[in-house]
């Protein structure tokens, strides 16, 4: 089964009705929320993108911490978008309620596993959704569909609420449809002011470009060069086929401990794509586990002390334009190795990670996506800012 149109279309979760006004006022009034359903709401049943997870929960009991913090702030909630199953992809189908309509071309993929929030927000269904992401499952959806992102430093927002995938990587991440209100947004779920703070020196990661395809990376590039970004630096010290093979490995022994007691004792249906990897992660051995933490570990820090706390690295979120809707096997698995191990390198080293519609290639969206060290995300999504405004270089 390969995208399935959605049964209604669109974004959110079909026959779900979950609206729910604002619990306070402040910088988000009148904003429209958007959840994916792998985040709580109260008295909802979140479903995770599978109907055997949804029909073996209850309804959650209250909101997440991040829903809560967004509706004290103003935000009212208009529903619950689809999610790629459990979380467990990055091209944004799912076998059972349907693949979100691509806001540009109906012919794409939107991008996953936060498919239904990011075209919720493209498509003007929200001005805000709620995401989570692990190996790139906001920066992804936002590259392919010319929406606002964020990806925050590890830990930095709480996970209380969220259904966990692989919780040393996993993040609740946004979306906004300029990067205005995605700072705006941003402060509200950071916990932060809004005040003046030097910008990051913008410099390019170009070993991470060679994981492009040739137009996103000329794409990238020229805008680069427009903005007067000259600076490059690196980010592999080695093949990047490394940083993939760990970051696969480490996530899919902490789905094991999440996820596998639930998948063993419900056996639950997957689609054909998905039930292949979570049969591949509930196989793997942990004994080797620990060798790829002092891998991680390692570079990791390498990474973080190269990266200062005054640079951000142009990167790429996703290397190529959204996928055809019936591209085949080895285009897809092509195309999710080269992004996994992109989304990798934020993942292993718990980085912030920024992604602006800045840029196209034959009219389809390019995020121009970049990561700093650990807990500079104001200062990300102050740069966004800059950038978005005509004129502006960092």
């Amino acid at each position: 089964m390969r995208s399935v149109s959605s049964p209604t279309g669109g974004a959110f979760v079909p026959d779900l009705v979950c609206q729910r006004e604002p619990s306070g006022s402040g910088v988000l009034d009148g904003m429209r929320l958007a959840v994916k359903d792998l985040i709580d709401v109260a008295d909802a049943v979140t479903g995770g993108g599978n109907p055997d997870w949804a029909a073996s929960h209850l309804a959650a009991k209250r909101d997440a911490d991040c829903v809560a913090l967004l509706r004290a702030a103003g935000a009212r909630i208009v529903g619950k978008t689809i999610t790629d199953e459990l979380a467990f992809s990055l091209e944004g189908e799912n076998a059972f309620y349907g693949t979100p309509r691509h806001p540009v071309d109906a012919e794409r993929l939107p991008g996953g596993s936060s498919s239904g929030s990011a075209v919720a927000v493209a498509r003007d269904e929200a001005d805000l959704a709620l995401g989570t992401d692990t190996g790139g499952s906001v920066r992804v959806p936002a590259a392919f569909c010319g929406v606002a992102a964020m990806r925050p430093t590890h830990g930095r927002v709480s996970l209380t609420g969220v259904l966990p995938f692989a919780p040393g990587y996993d993040t609740v991440g946004w979306f906004a449809r300029d990067a205005a209100q995605l700072r705006r947004a941003g402060h509200v779920l950071l916990g932060s002011a809004d005040t003046q703070r030097p910008l990051l020196k913008a410099c390019i990661a170009t070993d991470t470009l060679a994981l492009a395809d040739a137009p996103v990376r000329e794409a990238l590039l020229a805008w680069a060069a427009g903005k007067g970004i000259t600076a490059t630096r690196q980010v592999f010290d080695g093949p990047w086929q490394t940083w993939l093979h760990a970051y696969a490995y480490l996530q899919g022994i902490e789905i094991q401990r999440q996820l596998g007691p639930w998948i063993r004792q419900q056996r639950p249906r997957f689609g054909p794509a998905i039930a292949p990897r979570f049969a591949h992660a509930l196989a793997l051995d942990p004994a080797i586990e620990e060798a790829w933490t002092d891998w991680r570990s390692q570079h990791a820090g390498q990474l973080i002390a190269q990266l200062g706390p005054d640079e951000a690295w142009l990167v790429p979120a996703a290397p190529c334009v959204a996928l055809h809707r019936q591209s085949g096997s080895a285009e897809r698995d092509d195309f999710y190795a080269r992004a996994l191990a992109l989304g990798a390198i934020a993942g292993h080293a718990g980085l912030p990670q920024v992604v602006a519609p800045l840029a196209s290639v034959d009219g389809l969206p390019v995020g121009i996506s970049f990561i700093a060290a650990p807990g500079q995300d104001e200062r990300l999504l102050d740069l966004a800012l800059a950038f978005s405004t005509t004129g502006s270089s960092a």
